[in-house]
């Protein structure tokens, strides 16, 4: 079995447990089949352990499961404010009535989707206006010559991140029905509490997720004109995995069902994370180029008492735009001459280089945030 993919838990036992399944076969030129191989290109070796203990031969609950969570659950999606009884209590009479119709289901629950639907595109225009707005006022004061003071960022940093919290809590929303889906599910296997509202929900919340289409939008990149060009596989070994070693992990109960979070995925130009292998022309390998910008030069800047003080009082566009930066890179570029000749002596002699370099640094390997860090930390020595 080839893994390419990231497995935890049951997922792993339940993937890699495929391989017990055996069928007598002669196998290829007569030689039979009787041994199992796994090569993993992802996975830590500890990880499928510590799965595979947790389900070896019995599996223990650490701690029983709090059956209020349902009840908590719930009362936060109600306050939410997305719905009412009425509209929960006419999609359940429908979906129980017999011989009902689909149109009389849809009839039911769409007035709640499209609801839902038309918030989260609301917000989504709202974030993408409020983010063209920021950047037309930044490319304008480029233009002028004018610095965009702290206050007049700061605020549409703030319209910005309205709309963005918008879109969070309609996907969250979103989310907590799915955790409440799943967590009755599971409790109603336990559990008779007989308490009809938190069935009714079931019900309601299957069918608007049914319907809700926020939240799927795939993000198009066009990868056609990438070309891989090397690529290299280093062996790890083989791992022997002895299951009657040791404790057995317990399994844990559910706990705050609903209480997750938006993660923004760290993003960047493609641009960007090649403008490095453009920079120079010599022959050398992306790490050493990568380390000589992220590690060596960047470096030597972050020790620079004058751009910590700048970064520090100043944004990131003044900051850029500081004719003690330009200086510093090129003291910086001096110092690691002599370890760093081949690209060193491009640097030195070339602006268009040290441009770029300039570029890489406010960009991806995000200098200004980490003097700023920086100097936190040395203000928390002290």
């Amino acid at each position: 079995m080839y893994v390419d993919k990231r497995l935890a838990g049951i997922q792993a036992v339940q993937t890699l447990s495929r391989l017990n399944r055996s069928y007598k076969t002669s196998g290829v030129n007569g030689v039979k089949k009787d041994t199992t191989y796994v090569l993993d290109f992802v996975n830590d070796p500890a990880d499928v352990l510590a799965a595979f203990k947790t389900y070896h031969t019995t599996a223990e609950l650490a701690d029983v499961t709090d059956r209020n969570l349902i009840l908590n659950l719930r009362a936060k999606l109600d306050a939410a404010g997305h719905y009412d009884d009425f509209e929960v209590d006419r999609v359940v009479a429908v979906k129980l009535k017999p011989n009902a119709k689909q149109g009389e289901l849809a009839a039911a629950v769409e007035p709640v989707v499209d609801r839902l639907q038309k918030k989260y595109k609301s917000a989504q225009e709202a974030l993408k206006i409020a983010k063209q707005a920021f950047e037309d006022a930044k490319a304008t004061a480029k233009v002028t010559g004018q610095a965009m003071t702290e206050s007049i960022a700061a605020e549409f940093n703030k319209a910005i991140q309205k709309a963005q919290d918008e879109l969070d809590s309609l996907l969250l929303f979103q989310s907590d029905m799915g955790a409440f889906q799943r967590l009755y599910t599971f409790l109603s296997q336990i559990f008779n509490d007989e308490n009809t509202d938190i069935e009714k929900r079931s019900i309601f919340y299957k069918q608007v997720l049914r319907l809700l289409e926020f939240g799927r939008e795939r993000e198009g990149i066009d990868l056609s004109k990438v070309v891989l060009t090397h690529h290299k596989l280093k062996p790890q070994g083989k791992q022997s995995l002895p299951l009657g070693e040791g404790d057995n992990p317990k399994l844990e109960p559910l706990t705050e069902a609903g209480s997750g979070s938006v993660q923004e995925k760290q993003k960047a130009w493609l641009s960007e994370l090649i403008k490095v292998n453009d920079l120079f022309a010599c022959d050398l390998t992306d790490q050493d180029k990568l380390v000589y910008v992220n590690n060596v030069i960047k470096g030597k800047l972050l020790e620079s008492e004058t751009l910590k003080q700048q970064a520090t009082n100043n944004t990131k566009e003044q900051f850029a735009n500081s004719p003690d930066l330009k200086t510093e890179i090129l003291n910086a570029v001096m110092s690691a001459l002599e370890a760093h000749t081949a690209m060193s002596t491009q640097a030195l002699s070339s602006e268009t280089v040290r441009e770029g370099l300039k570029d890489v640094l406010l960009g991806p390997a995000k200098l200004y945030e980490a003097l700023r860090e920086q100097t936190v930390a040395d203000a928390t020595k002290v």
